[in-house]
């Protein structure tokens, strides 16, 4: 059975840093591209950003270049978001997701091509 299950999310202030993190298991991590999707309140859930299966290749939502980091880490199946320059906008539960056996970062820019999705962190930015 796979499980992603994300954690680092909390309070922050304007400004500040968060690290997400995202264990997974029941699956050959690294044969999965990976994504971070965000869903704000009262909005639909977003990309933020994708990796490819050997990190090769990363995708970022407008939004988010140039402040937040996607990576992974094969050997400890474990994904992360570094996320810089917080703004109140960001306010969200950031969701860990993995695409098909074999995916491209391409293939999990929407939710169609979202094979398994973690249950969800909450971050908070404050003004």
């Amino acid at each position: 059975q796979v499980q992603l299950v994300e954690s680092g999310g909390g309070l922050v202030q304007a400004g500040g840093s968060l690290r997400l993190s995202c264990a997974a298991s029941g699956l050959t991590f690294s044969l999965y591209a990976m994504g971070w999707f965000r869903q704000a309140p009262g909005k639909e859930r977003e990309i933020v950003a994708a990796i490819s299966r050997s990190a090769d290749s990363t995708y970022y939502a407008d939004s988010v270049k140039g402040r937040f980091t996607i990576s992974r880490d094969n050997a400890k199946n474990t994904l992360f978001l570094q996320m810089n320059s917080l703004q109140p906008v960001d306010t969200a539960v950031y969701y860990c997701a993995a695409g098909g056996l074999f995916s491209s970062v391409s293939s999990i820019k929407t939710e169609g091509g979202i094979h398994y999705w973690g249950k969800g962190t909450l971050v908070t930015v404050s003004s």
